[in-house]
């Protein structure tokens, strides 16, 4: 008996798949969920837990449905793998939002331009960030997180106390590692 298999993921721990999950059971009556949360597409979809519990667990004449192409993942060889894998233990692959079937030859080929087209986008965004990037080192800002570690205050305590990097760092409740920069001689 075939049945629906659903996959929802989200690449951020403060992100839900709620959204994902409701739009689906909208259309679908799913009789198994494969749930990824906090794990990145950037992962290959056979190394993710829930990726590889639904290629273990669907069967000739299953649907996986997803809510988008970008739910398998983030590149595209990985996705037109993992599609491949499917379709080669007789299972379909439906994307809600382009609409269509990925088993079919058609959707294949969808799969294939719509998956390009996205890893171009990631890497388009990415390539503007790094020029922001480039663009405030060179105007002379500081990037990432100020500095709330007082190194003199550090060294100074840890010199007057005889004190362990340990010691110090439970006292200034900060890390070991913080301690040993602070403590660190100037170049």
């Amino acid at each position: 008996m075939s049945s629906v298999i659903a996959y929802v993921r989200v690449s951020s721990d403060d992100q839900t798949t709620e959204n994902q999950r409701r739009a689906i059971q909208a259309r679908y009556a799913v009789s198994k969920w494969f749930s990824e949360e906090g794990v990145s597409g950037g992962i290959p979809a056979a190394q993710r837990p829930a990726m590889g519990a639904l290629l273990s667990y669907v069967r000739d004449g299953d649907s996986v449905v997803v809510v988008a192409i970008d739910r398998l993942g983030r590149n595209t060889i990985d996705v037109l793998t993992t599609v491949e894998a499917l379709r080669a233990k007789g299972v379909s692959v439906v994307s809600m939002r382009e609409g269509f079937d990925l088993a079919t030859p058609a959707g294949k080929l969808m799969l294939t331009m719509l998956a390009a087209v996205a890893e171009l986008e990631r890497d388009n965004i990415k390539a503007r960030q790094m020029a922001g990037i480039e663009r405030a080192r060179a105007e002379g800002k500081n990037l990432g997180r100020e500095k709330v570690i007082d190194d003199a205050a550090v060294v100074s305590w840890r010199k007057e106390n005889q004190a362990s990097i340990r010691a110090t760092a439970e006292h200034f409740g900060i890390s070991s590692a913080s301690v040993k920069r602070a403590c660190k001689p100037s170049a």
